[in-house]
């Protein structure tokens, strides 16, 4: 193909990508005037029924134009997603008055290009506001920053599907005052990331977080003698890399960070679970009202009398009302051999009578309780549809 016929069919594509993002935008204002519809109304965020039967209608659509039912599948999960992580912020901010900041200081883990960068510019890009980004050494620093106010929110890594749970978040949420006002999880994917051309053969040390490297242990065996060199965070083994400037040294994490300090990817995809997850709390020192027209979580933190049967006796309290348990950790409780503080994750609103009757009871029958916040779920789960159902006339 001549290159100007070429050229010409590459402009024509251009055009209709702006074309596309036109309509997208157009599409999303529409959707938050339905988000200002439920407002008024009080109708819930999500419309399983609504969105089953737009997917069908989408996938009959596109099988008429040639496109494969999974392509449109797909593409719409990511809209229909958007459209209502956007709708449930709108309503949030509503369901809060004054709580929008000019300016949003966010403390996290590292500095740019850390898992915890891209989890806070992922978080605070559907927030009003400038961000104004506060890297950190520790999780006792991201803590500190918001407990003195020299920060408004902290990002902190609590669990991650590959190497599990965070134990150090754990302990820390335990002993502050600040409030989960939001949770979100972003995929990691790891990368060897180096700073000039070179081979994978010729990596003689590896710099990384500790916990990427437990999540890629499987591609750390297959390296075999190779030195290991932990880092504080994602960030600081990339800038060590690139200030190395070396064909012997590597470091692990994503490549949209690596980039931020000029290194390239020679291997990708090397957790152990190629489907890996981070989820991530964000907290400040005010809780937050969640919307019942919201999916909302409440994390609570409680220990229970020690006699037998107590534990399950307290969970009891959540079936009976009907709440779903979707994390249960325990860590030990400093000073006190052998006794657990247990944290409990729970699909429920406070402000909802269910929820306020399995708080009042909690509390009645264990000897420490306390909830850590209740704030909006960012898990939105895709819409199904029956094959069977999408491919009927």
């Amino acid at each position: 193909m001549p290159s100007s016929e070429l050229e010409e069919l590459r402009i024509k594509i251009t055009e209709l990508d702006t074309e596309l993002l036109t309509f997208l935008a157009k599409r999303q204002k529409y959707t938050n005037q339905v988000a200002e519809t439920k407002i008024k109304n009080q109708i819930p965020v999500r419309d399983q029924k609504r969105e089953e039967q737009l997917l069908v209608r989408l996938i009959k659509e596109g099988r008429k134009n040639g496109l494969d039912a999974h392509y449109v599948t797909q593409l719409f999960h990511v809209i229909i997603e958007d459209s209502v992580l956007n709708q449930q912020a709108l309503l949030a901010a509503r369901a809060n008055p004054g709580s929008t900041l000019p300016l949003n200081r966010v403390a996290f883990l590292g500095d740019k290009g850390s898992y915890s960068y891209l989890a806070t510019q992922k978080y605070f890009s559907r927030r009003p506001g400038e961000l104004l980004e506060i890297g950190c050494q520790s999780f006792t620093e991201i803590i500190s920053k918001v407990e003195t106010n020299e920060a408004d929110y902290a990002v902190l890594p609590i669990e991650n599907t590959s190497s599990g749970s965070i134990n150090e978040v754990y302990d820390q949420l335990q002993h502050t005052n600040l409030s989960i006002v939001g949770e979100l999880t972003h995929p990691v994917k790891h990368a060897l990331l180096v700073s000039t051309d070179t081979d994978i053969n010729k990596i003689e040390v590896l710099y990384a977080h500790p916990q990427v490297f437990a999540q890629c242990s499987h591609f750390l065996a297959e390296l075999g003698n190779i030195e290991v060199k932990p880092c504080d965070s994602t960030s600081a083994a990339m800038l060590k890399v690139a200030e190395l400037k070396s064909g012997n040294a590597a470091a692990m994490g994503s490549e949209t960070g690596g980039r931020l300090y000029g290194l390239h990817a020679i291997q990708s995809n090397l957790a152990n679970q190629k489907e890996n997850h981070s989820r991530f709390f964000v907290v400040a020192r005010k809780s937050v009202n969640v919307p019942l027209q919201v999916p909302a979580k409440t994390t609570l933190v409680m220990s229970t009398v020690q006699k037998p049967g107590s534990l399950v006796e307290a969970l009891m309290v959540l079936r009976d009302n009907n709440i779903n348990m979707t994390k249960l950790e325990s860590r030990p409780i400093t000073g006190n051999p052998w006794e657990e503080m247990f944290y409990l994750d729970v699909e429920g609103n406070i402000q909802d009578g269910p929820m306020q009757s399995v708080l009042e009871t909690l509390q009645s029958m264990t000897r420490y309780f306390k909830v850590l916040g209740c704030y909006p779920s960012e898990e939105v789960s895709p819409t199904k549809v029956a094959a069977v159902t999408a491919l009927a006339e």
